[in-house]
């Protein structure tokens, strides 16, 4: 989506040379022949509309969540090794002096948002609301990306130990020569929530494309974040305000139905309020039986968005797999980014959990549902204890929210609390791999590269 041209940024947090007691990060900055550099406002803009730049984010949680499961050899044999690793949740994901491509591709996007902070309000020919505007929107970026990493190579956020929890490296201004020491997860936590709120006042109610921050992409953060850390009240404020917008409508998968081909462009969709995508762009994931075996006849999104595995006919698999990303070429990706639906769900989450008003989040579970099936099949949820309302909000995330690794931050957050997490098994190349609740493993390792050129990063206990 970029017209003009920019300075091309190559950075990677593990090329780093160690000499005595000081780590040098090295970046390695190319200014190409007829290329620029950074200099007017537009030019940072330019960079946040570039979404192939700051669009991807992981991979690594969905492969590891209990979204995915593979019981044919077929399927499995299609996995590479850094993949296969990650669904069998190994103690080394990438192997000796590789790089961890979830790990690196987010902290080079931070270095890019550091950058834009760092330089904006210095740029030519722009106005101060648009340099706060853009600097606002590299805030959200950044914000999200640590949300991310914090959640995938950190312990879960527990109040009682998120002060000496590890959590990731917290860099926030390109600078060759800062700490690469892992931070408290408490520290990051409160990076990523001062970020997004104090860009909320500069950003824009609706922004012009939906890959671009807004003021209610920074409040959807700010719920997914506080629900994260168990803060449910949080959550529901921020989920509210995101709510009460009117720009962002409910798809009725029902218009679908027989047209599939139709189904909106992600530019389109007036469910996504903000997007990221899943760093592999087009994935084959075998769903897990236990997650299908949650659709009920008549649930579309069983119908339009998973397809048997047999139509794969370069390698076809016992089972069935993902498919909304595959139903027109111009969504070729998963979407990650926080979506209406996702907030409605949080709302009903933080309901659930009140004893006083447990009851209203079946109104927002049916409101949810009822564009969800065909109408011949549609009934309304009748709950009347408070257990079962909650069991069957986080089941409606599973169904909502699968493929989009969510579920794998939902594992280690629900963990603590009895019948919502169980004992995973999985067998890869005739190994059995157990994943219980807590695990050590539910925090996935850094790669040995990275510790190598910077001993101050300290390993993930296995």
């Amino acid at each position: 989506m970029m017209n003009m041209k920019k300075r091309i940024i190559a950075f990677s947090l593990a090329a780093l040379m160690t000499t005595g007691m000081v780590s040098c990060r090295k970046f390695v900055e190319i200014d190409l022949v007829g290329k620029r550099e950074l200099k007017y406002t537009q030019d940072y803009q330019s960079l946040l509309n570039n979404s192939t730049t700051v669009e991807k984010s992981y991979y690594w949680p969905v492969l590891a969540s209990d979204d995915i499961y593979g019981s044919d050899e077929a399927y499995l044999n299609t996995l590479s090794l850094t993949d296969a690793n990650a669904y069998s949740w190994k103690s080394d994901l990438v192997g000796d002096n590789n790089e961890d491509a979830d790990w690196a591709d987010q902290y080079k996007q931070i270095y890019l948002f550091n950058q834009i902070a760092a330089e904006i309000m210095d740029s030519q020919g722009g106005s101060e609301a648009q340099k706060k505007n853009i600097l606002a929107q590299a805030k959200v970026h950044r914000a999200l990306n640590y949300f991310h990493l914090v959640n995938t190579y950190a312990k879960q956020y527990q109040e009682t130990s998120a002060a000496t929890d590890l959590g990731v490296p917290l860099l926030t201004s390109p600078d060759l020569y800062a700490k690469l020491d892992r931070k408290s997860v408490e520290t990051v936590y409160k990076q990523i929530i001062e970020d997004l709120s104090s860009a909320i006042p500069d950003l824009p109610e609706q922004p012009g494309f939906n890959i671009l921050a807004s003021r209610p992409a920074a409040e959807a953060i700010l719920a997914r974040v506080y629900l994260q850390m168990r803060n449910y009240g949080k959550a529901l404020q921020y989920a509210e305000l995101v709510l009460a917008r009117p720009q962002y409508k409910l798809i009725d998968l029902n218009q679908y139905k027989a047209v599939p081909n139709t189904y909106p462009n992600v530019l389109d969709d007036t469910e996504e309020i903000f997007i990221k995508s899943l760093r592999n762009t087009f994935p084959t994931l075998s769903l897990n039986p236990a997650l299908l075996a949650l659709f009920e006849p008549g649930d579309l999104r069983s119908t339009l968005f998973t397809v048997d595995g047999s139509v794969f006919t370069w390698t076809p698999f016992q089972g069935k797999a993902y498919n909304k990303h595959r139903i027109i070429s111009a969504n070729a990706k998963i979407t990650n980014g926080p979506t209406l639906p996702e907030m409605m769900l949080i709302k009903a989450e933080a309901l659930a959990r009140d004893a006083g008003r447990f009851t209203e989040a079946l109104d927002i579970l049916n409101t949810l549902r009822s564009k969800r099936f065909e109408p011949d099949a549609y009934q309304p949820l009748q709950i009347t204890d408070q257990q079962s309302v909650l069991k069957g909000v986080i089941n409606e995330r599973r169904r909502e929210l699968m493929g989009k690794g969510l579920r794998w931050f939902d594992q280690k957050r629900l963990a603590a609390e009895p019948g919502f997490i169980s004992t995973q098994t999985r067998v890869y190349k005739g190994e059995s791999f157990t994943l219980e609740p807590n695990s050590n493993r539910y925090v996935l390792p850094i790669a040995s590269k990275y510790i190598v050129l910077n001993p101050e990063i300290i390993q993930n206990p296995r």
